[in-house]
């Protein structure tokens, strides 16, 4: 049983804790949580662990975000991965702060990293955790927006939902995508 974890984000200090880089985020808090740590490898920081009998390969993609694909495409296929092995997690201005989703495929919704996963691997169909950011900004600054680190009053927030978001990994992997759709769709994060 061995899963694919990509956390969608661009490299550099200028990037970290971004709310675009919130892929990242969630994939090294997951890492953390389970005692693992990273090495640099092949188009992105790696990590590899176990937990309840699965096999977690655990990416950042180094491509940045427009070339995600490649990253993602190099990893399934060297680890053997199939598609339905696969969860990628990203920032999604179209969903409120306050709310994340998991779907089994779909559109790209404009996200570019999605966009390049979807070109590469030729398919929507994998799943993917759409951690909302919310949608603050005036019309034309979008790439501003989402490239701007959190407020303070949002941390608290947002912390929580990295843990919901970990949580909703491990679900993944144990229990199917189903369970996990049932679970996060609907609920309303708050502190």
């Amino acid at each position: 049983m061995k899963f694919l974890i990509a956390g969608l984000g661009n490299t550099g200090t200028e990037y970290e804790h971004t709310r675009h880089n919130i892929g990242f985020d969630v994939v090294n808090a997951f890492v953390q949580k389970h005692k693992g740590s990273f090495r640099v490898d092949r188009l992105a920081y790696v990590s590899e662990l176990k937990w309840k009998g699965r096999l977690f390969i655990c990416i950042c993609p180094t491509t940045f975000m427009n070339l995600s694909g490649k990253a993602v495409k190099f990893w399934m296929d060297k680890e053997k991965i199939s598609l339905d092995r696969l969860l990628v997690i990203l920032d999604d201005v179209a969903l409120p702060l306050t709310k994340m989703r998991i779907r089994p495929g779909g559109s790209s919704g404009g996200h570019n990293g999605l966009k390049s996963i979807e070109e590469v691997l030729g398919t929507k169909n994998y799943a993917r955790l759409r951690f909302g950011v919310g949608n603050d900004y005036l019309k034309g600054y979008q790439v501003d927006f989402v490239l701007s680190r959190w407020k303070k009053e949002e941390e608290p927030l947002v912390k929580l939902k990295i843990e919901k978001a970990a949580e909703a990994i491990e679900s993944f992997a144990v229990q199917g995508i189903t369970p996990v759709m049932n679970k996060i769709n609907n609920q309303e994060f708050s502190l």
